[in-house]
């Protein structure tokens, strides 16, 4: 298999319709974005090329290609107001793999080992991250990569029904 990652610096429509899809998607909302209700597990509007050049000026996002397929991204921002302690040089991170080619294929792993080398390349020391506690392959994928939980924040977002806790994990390189 066939993955290339790449630094995300000239956003195109293209890229932009893909960003839209995957933070559109029915299955891909409850794993990406807390919601306090059924309502905000719908769509949003459509991002554009705009908006991603707005995302650029806070956070640091590589594009995740498998065979020449745009399938997914991950990035991260540096010490953001939401990391759950307050250690300066904090990068907190996230990963989508947005096309279901993509999924249950690792690319999430070798996304994660890549966006660690970067983190590390600008000087950064911990990493924090949020996940929700249902998103058991996600919590899988990140303890066996090294990641300890440090947090569990109550009442964080809604799915199926009900309101889950947002676990908290951190690691140091």
């Amino acid at each position: 298999m066939n993955i290339n990652i790449k630094k995300l610096t000239s956003p195109t429509p293209e890229i932009a319709a893909s960003f839209s899809k995957w933070e559109n998607d029915p299955m891909l909302i409850p794993l990406t974005r807390p919601n306090s209700s059924e309502e905000d597990l719908l769509g949003r509007k459509p991002v554009s090329v705009n908006d991603l050049l707005e995302r650029l000026k806070h956070s640091y996002i590589y594009l995740i290609y498998m065979q020449g397929e745009l399938v997914g991204e991950i990035g991260y921002q540096v010490d953001p107001p939401y990391v759950y302690k307050k250690v300066k040089g904090t990068a907190w991170i996230g990963i989508t793999i947005g096309e279901e080619s993509g999924r249950g294929r690792g690319i999430g792993y070798h996304a994660l080992q890549y966006l660690e080398k970067q983190i590390k390349l600008c000087g950064l020391k911990r990493i924090e991250l949020g996940v929700f506690e249902f998103n058991t392959r996600a919590i899988k994928l990140y303890q066996k990569s090294g990641y300890k939980e440090i947090a569990r924040i109550a009442d964080f977002t809604y799915w199926q029904g009900k309101m889950w806790h947002d676990l908290r994990m951190e690691k140091y390189l």
